[in-house]
């Protein structure tokens, strides 16, 4: 999982030199193209009795390549590829036995979360009030994030610590909506998670209730360049 991390971190950084130098403070100048985020994660469409704790985050990152479509180059698409680690603390105990993987709710615990890394393809339209030489300005960026998820584990400390890694019920394939807005380095990010982080093969033991459940994602994200 690092080396793909190692990996995509140098594609990010070939793409951004790849940027011509010659439309930096000309009238073909591009805008936001590197970016870093953090964020608290809720979960939502949670099994009945199952409920978060602890503070749920991620981070993310990546480069996403600015297309304007007009000639003053305040409206326009982007198409990115990034990295995303999001980690949720709760009260479901996921553990492998016999080589199932079985959820149930836990009640008493020190420490418990599931952790998902994902390869990010961000896809948004772009509005902004930005000028060749106006580096702080107003920007709307919408659009969605699908995502594929390579790595996935849990952990559970209580007498001892539990952990499975390769979490088969995890659904690979993520997608979402997102949403930034703000002024300058501050700048709102959301993501509405549209499909379940969990497939139709998990469920709470001794019980049909499926593990289906859905994150919302708020932060802050900065653009580098």
């Amino acid at each position: 999982m690092k080396n793909l991390v190692i990996i995509l971190v140098a594609i990010v950084a070939n793409m951004s030199l790849a940027q011509s130098k010659d439309s930096l403070g000309s009238n073909k100048y591009l805008e936001d193209q590197l970016y870093i985020g953090v964020t608290y994660n809720s979960l939502y469409k949670l099994p009945e009795d199952i409920s978060q704790n602890g503070f749920s985050n991620g981070i993310f990152f990546g480069y996403i390549k600015d297309i304007p479509i007009n000639a003053k180059r305040d409206f326009g698409f982007a198409l990115g590829l990034g990295y995303g680690r999001n980690t949720y603390f709760q009260d479901l105990r996921i553990e492998e036995v016999d080589g199932a993987t079985t959820f149930e709710q836990v009640k008493s615990f020190s420490r418990n979360k599931f952790s998902l890394h994902t390869i990010e393809f961000p896809i948004e339209i772009r509005w902004r009030t930005s000028t060749p030489t106006k580096y702080k300005f107003w920007r709307i960026y919408s659009g969605v994030k699908m995502g594929y998820v390579f790595a996935s584990n849990a952990k559970l400390k209580k007498e001892g610590t539990i952990k499975v890694r390769g979490i088969k019920e995890v659904n690979k394939f993520q997608y979402g909506l997102t949403l930034g807005a703000g002024f300058g380095t501050w700048n709102l990010n959301i993501y509405y998670g549209l499909n379940d982080i969990f497939s139709a093969d998990a469920f709470i033991n001794s019980t049909e209730e499926l593990v289906r459940t859905r994150d919302l994602r708020i932060g802050l994200i900065f653009y580098i360049l």
